[in-house]
């Protein structure tokens, strides 16, 4: 049907009940809504509820898809980043705990050092990106994360592309900071994180 856009003809058959091609997109892009939204919001449970919200609006367009305005994955990703949005606008009232605070994942099997070393790593980024502004982590997120394309993203986040690589490049510049912060021990003494 469409050759730019290889879900058109997925979505019509969901617009016809097909239950297999449900199942097709589920498996499609279940993997990246899920990335998407636990790297936006940092919790995992969170991120399952954007995908399921993602999905029913997935059902309920499907019938009426008009290709040619819009690639479907470009609207399902402005979908599951608007619902991100009202999620992280919703914390806003609610602080989030201090990452100190959280509790420690437990694993009854010993872990090898080079796992340790890799969640180690993956902690600090995990918190060097929380606490970026929401438009920069929103800029990392897709570019660095879902592998969007620069012109991708900027097109997601309604910016021109300048506007995206210089938010990318701050959010860098602060990510940087924040992790070279965190392996300095004069900072912690000072009480900077």
């Amino acid at each position: 049907m469409n050759e730019t856009d290889p879900d058109v003809e997925l979505l019509a058959r969901i617009g016809n009940n097909e239950a297999q091609a449900v199942n097709e997109m589920v498996s499609r892009k279940l993997p990246r809504l899920l990335a998407l939204a636990s790297r936006l919001l940092g919790d995992a449970d969170e991120a399952k509820d954007v995908a399921q919200e993602s999905f029913l609006r997935i059902w309920k367009q499907a019938a009426n898809w008009r290709s040619g305005q819009a690639r479907f994955d470009t609207w399902l990703h402005r979908v599951a980043l608007n619902l991100c949005y009202d999620r992280l606008r919703s914390r806003k009232e609610h602080p989030l705990p201090d990452i100190d605070e959280l509790p420690e994942p437990v694993d009854p099997a010993p872990l090898p050092e080079e796992q340790l070393e890799a969640s180690a790593r993956n902690e600090l980024m995990a918190a060097a990106l929380a606490a970026l502004p929401d438009r920069q982590r929103e800029a990392i997120v897709l570019t660095y994360y879902q592998d969007l394309s620069n012109i991708e993203a900027a097109a997601l986040m309604n910016i021109t592309v300048d506007a995206l690589e210089s938010l990318l490049s701050r959010a860098r510049r602060n990510l940087r900071n924040q992790l070279v912060d965190a392996h300095d021990p004069a900072c912690l003494r000072r009480g900077k994180r």
